[in-house]
């Protein structure tokens, strides 16, 4: 997201988070994708076009498909999501060794039930995707509700919701149910029947790269996997397809590649066919349980210091609202992978209230009405934001380092002494004394408090009066 300004230095080309470009003509740009697909239509939804509506609709319609780690509930949703950017959909084939896992057989489901001799479902996939184990094996059986009970999982503690389980790499099946639906059953004889396929196929992920002005890239990663839950993950998904749909329209200082991943193993078999792309990852998030109420949640990349974990705790600081940041763990979502010890990508992972952490988490219970527009749109925003701060994250060095220039004669300094200064002002003032060469406009920004937007003007005014130079090498 840069434009150019006198004397070639780069910076943010401005726009509202909602609405159309300052000054551009609304007709959508053209998109700019490294994967050799056409764009989509331009009657796609602006998913930033709005507070958050559009982005919680998406939620909606995504919210019925029946997802896992393979099968057509994932080529669905990328189906759905193709309507907002070209995805280049993968399939690895079952069967294929990737890193220490191999790619399972693929899952697909039409259909399960328990129900009563007279006809009655008193359990129906139909009504919810979660009352069936995830990769439950195909079933067709008659049986006595005692025999039955092993194979009905609950939360007794939350009586009223239905729980989300998954038995991926150990055959087995089962249905979840509530509490008391379960305690309501009679001890009778049921009709039990899971129609679905284990055989071998594929897994699926997509991909979409936007091109930016450096091969140097920013992965931007979300899980596909789970069915219907809303903040884990759909949450995740719609911000991450907004953050893309946005970039595509603007030019870039950084590529930008989104990887829509089953969990774990999906993240496993991206880095897997990909290593010769992982040295150009110079900042990545993982994106994920970012539409509930909560504060934002930083989990900080493995090193811990890296440039995007800096960046994300500016952008926090900077923000009105409460937050939380937290050091990595080997627990959570794929920053895991990305950061394991062979990799080490610089990877955090941006979030709300974390996973676990609500007690909707992996219940019938974290439906759309738990996420919300607002919180949406506010989690879009900040990875703007954050965005915004590595695009233009520069070393620069003051070419005037003996005493401070006169700002006045160059129409940079209040005629009037004795006013408070300005941010503004402020910004100048840290610019010039900071910029030697080794601090990056992060690391001034940072020290001095100020707003982004302020050391970035000041720092376009400091270029084109020709007080400061930016530096071709990388900030460390």
């Amino acid at each position: 997201m840069i434009e150019k300004l006198a004397g070639g230095e780069p910076g943010y080309l401005e726009r509202p988070l909602f609405g159309a470009l300052k000054g551009a003509q609304t007709d959508q740009p053209a998109a700019r994708y490294g994967n050799g697909i056409a764009p989509v239509s331009q009657a796609a939804p602006d998913l930033l076009s709005d507070s958050g509506d559009a982005m919680h609709s998406l939620v909606k319609e995504l919210y019925p498909i029946c997802r896992s780690i393979t099968g057509d509930g994932v080529r669905a949703t990328l189906g759905c999501l193709s309507q907002y950017l070209p995805l280049e959909v993968v399939e690895v084939p079952t069967g294929t060794q990737v890193l220490d896992w191999t790619i399972p057989r693929e899952w697909n489901i039409r259909d399960a039930f328990i129900k009563r001799l007279s006809g009655e479902r008193v359990v129906d996939f139909r009504n919810s995707n979660l009352h069936v184990v995830g990769y439950s094996a195909p079933v067709c059986a008659l049986m006595t509700l005692a025999d039955l009970r092993s194979r009905l999982h609950t939360l007794p503690a939350q009586p009223d919701r239905i729980p989300y389980q998954t038995s991926y790499y150990a055959e087995t099946w089962g249905f979840c149910l509530s509490h008391n639906q379960l305690e309501s059953l009679c001890d009778e004889d049921y009709e039990v029947c899971i129609d679905s396929t284990l055989q071998d196929g594929s897994l699926t992920y997509g991909e979409c790269l936007i091109e930016g002005e450096s091969s140097d890239e920013v992965l931007i990663s979300c899980h596909v996997c789970h069915p219907s839950l809303c903040n884990d993950n759909l949450s995740g998904i719609v911000v991450a397809t907004a953050l893309a749909q946005e970039l595509s329209r603007r030019p870039t200082r950084y590529s930008y590649r989104f990887v829509f991943v089953p969990g774990t193993i999906g993240a496993i078999t991206w880095l897997a066919r990909n290593r010769s792309v992982l040295e150009r990852v110079k900042h990545g998030l993982v994106l994920t349980c970012l539409g509930d109420a909560g504060r934002i949640t930083y989990k900080k990349s493995r090193g811990g210091d890296a440039e995007i974990d800096r960046a994300v705790g500016y952008v926090l600081q900077q923000k009105a609202s409460e937050f939380a940041i937290r050091d990595f763990s080997p627990d959570g979502y794929d920053e895991r992978q990305y950061g394991s010890p062979g990799f080490n990508l610089p990877v955090g992972c941006l979030m709300r209230t974390p996973h676990g952490e609500f007690p909707e988490y992996h219940t019938s219970a974290d439906n759309p009405s738990f996420v919300h527009p607002a919180a949406l749109a506010d989690s879009a925003r900040t990875c703007l934001d954050v965005v915004d701060v590595i695009e233009n994250n520069r070393v620069y060095c003051n070419l005037h380092p003996f005493g401070e220039p006169q700002l006045g004669r160059r129409g940079l300094y209040e005629s009037l002494g004795g006013q408070v200064a300005s941010d503004f002002r402020l910004a100048m003032l840290w610019l010039l004394n900071m910029s030697d060469g080794t601090n990056s406009l992060l690391d001034i920004a940072a020290k001095a408090g100020l707003p982004w937007q302020s050391v970035k003007d000041a720092r376009r005014a400091l270029c084109r009066e020709g007080l400061l130079e930016v530096l071709d090498r990388r900030p460390i």
